[in-house]
């Protein structure tokens, strides 16, 4: 399965930071990028793409697992609210010099209601290259 992440996250242009999703299923999502390489890069500072960027890359992969999980499910569009990062584990200082592909990993936690709860790790090949948790507040009615 590879999909296109247009259409899944609000995001456009080059602060669509993913391009395909690789794999999704009830728990979790998996998502390529190459846009960490990318010139013109939005979150790029001072000429370089902080590690800590790739929670962005997350946050668009659950945003993106949200959304193809609404597909099956009746009711009025929801957005989601970034509420809190945590064990943030970075394993390298900046992604831009990262050659290959960035494959992006949500897996839901928890769902209690509107609350959220994903893992998340950011990978290229084997390496794992930072990893952490991001809860999320959904808002049912709020344009998506």
């Amino acid at each position: 399965m590879s999909r296109s992440i247009a259409g899944l996250v609000p995001h456009r242009g080059p602060m669509c930071l993913l391009h395909e999703v690789v794999q999704s299923d009830a728990h979790g999502i998996v998502c390529g990028a190459v846009s960490h390489r990318a010139a013109d890069n939005p979150l790029r500072c001072d000429g370089s793409l902080p590690a800590v960027a790739g929670i962005e890359y997350a946050a668009q992969a659950l945003a993106a697992h949200c959304a193809l999980l609404a597909r099956d499910a009746p009711g009025e569009p929801v957005r989601g609210l970034l509420a809190g990062v945590r064990e943030v584990k970075l394993h390298v200082a900046r992604l831009d010099d990262i050659a290959g592909p960035l494959t992006v990993r949500a897996n839901r936690l928890v769902a209690n209601g509107p609350r959220l709860l994903y893992a998340f790790a950011v990978q290229s090949g084997e390496r794992e290259l930072l990893s952490g948790r991001v809860a999320v507040v959904l808002q049912p009615g709020a344009p998506a």
